[in-house]
């Protein structure tokens, strides 16, 4: 099987769909999360801000979020995947993540740990 067509986020009923929306906020309403303060798109929204004010390539952001280009006929003949980019720039936002996983998991340089 190839690395690429599977899913992080599989439907429970087939691991060849993906988790619905409705699945994933259900899930944050039920770590607490009021619809309010956050939704599965939310996450996606949140990565396009953060991607683009660090100045990756916008073509590629909408790519690697599944977002399709409204111009119609950009749309019919931009057939360009940019799996590579794709690649470099979601291993980025996951050495991102982890870095403020990280900065959160350090004592506080005011505290008495350490």
């Amino acid at each position: 099987m190839s690395d690429y067509g599977e899913l992080v986020f599989p439907s429970i009923r087939s691991n060849k769909k993906m988790l619905s929306d409705n699945a994933m906020n259900s899930a944050l309403r039920r770590m607490g999360y009021t619809k309010d303060e956050m939704t599965s798109h939310g996450f996606r929204s949140t990565a396009s801000t953060i991607l683009n004010e660090r100045g990756a390539n916008p073509d590629v952001i909408e790519a690697l979020l599944g977002h399709q280009n409204e111009n119609t006929v950009r749309r019919a003949y931009n057939r360009a995947s940019y799996w590579s980019e794709r690649v470099k720039l979601i291993q980025e936002w996951a050495d991102m993540l982890d870095a403020f996983r990280d900065r959160a998991r350090a004592p506080s340089p005011l505290s008495r740990e350490g």
